[in-house]
């Protein structure tokens, strides 16, 4: 697998959050947000066995991974990669940009698919894949997250529209006003989770954490 990096770290979204985690970074990714802050990972990385990153997982002694880039779903070893994980006991999330298809992963109980879906900041939001929305089961996680107005309306609209089962997380991007976003969703009664980055709120936007 092409890797950009392996940490261990308090896992700041979703409904993981503040679980301590084995962070496993793939390289590349086919999307390209405004807002992405992690442009690092857009680089080859490199080459690290099944074997090797297990190893690594293992020194951190927790039971919970989280496979996020880049895009994971682009490395072709990631479903052999989280299902060996799974025969080993470990709950996995798998963070994905939402372009590509899920379904693999959903086949997996021991899998927590957590989606974006892409809203208009984003410049992206071309590439969402809705037929990953009606495979999402009650424990996975779709997300948006929302730099403006515009953002929200798109959101909002989108739940109306395309109903799941997943866990609808609205995420403002970071250094946007997060209460303005928790404003928003008391005046609709959303039935959704405003969740900020844990990870920032600890130790800012640092690389690795």
């Amino acid at each position: 697998m092409r890797i950009i990096e392996v940490f261990h770290s308090i896992q700041g979204e979703g409904p993981l959050s503040g679980v301590r985690t084995s962070f496993v970074r793939t390289a590349r990714c086919n999307l390209r947000c405004r807002w992405c802050d992690t442009t690092y990972s857009f680089g080859p990385g490199r080459e690290r066995s099944i074997p090797e990153l297990i190893r690594t997982i293992e020194r951190h002694r927790t039971r919970y991974v989280c496979l996020t880039g880049g895009e994971p779903l682009l490395q072709s070893e990631s479903v052999s990669f989280v299902r060996e994980l799974g025969r080993r006991g470990y709950t996995v999330v798998v963070e994905t940009g939402g372009s590509l298809d899920i379904s693999p992963y959903v086949a997996m109980p021991h899998v927590v698919v957590s989606l974006d879906v892409k809203c208009p900041s984003s410049g992206m939001e071309r590439h969402n894949r809705w037929s990953n929305l009606c495979q999402l089961r009650s424990t996975d996680v779709a997300k948006f997250v929302i730099g403006d107005r515009t953002d929200y309306l798109y959101a909002r609209r989108t739940l109306q529209r395309r109903p799941m089962a997943a866990i609808p997380v609205f995420q403002p991007v970071y250094g946007t006003p997060p209460g303005r976003l928790a404003d928003w969703v008391l005046q609709d009664r959303l039935n959704v989770r405003v969740m900020l980055q844990e990870h920032k709120i600890l130790w800012g936007d640092v690389r690795g954490k």
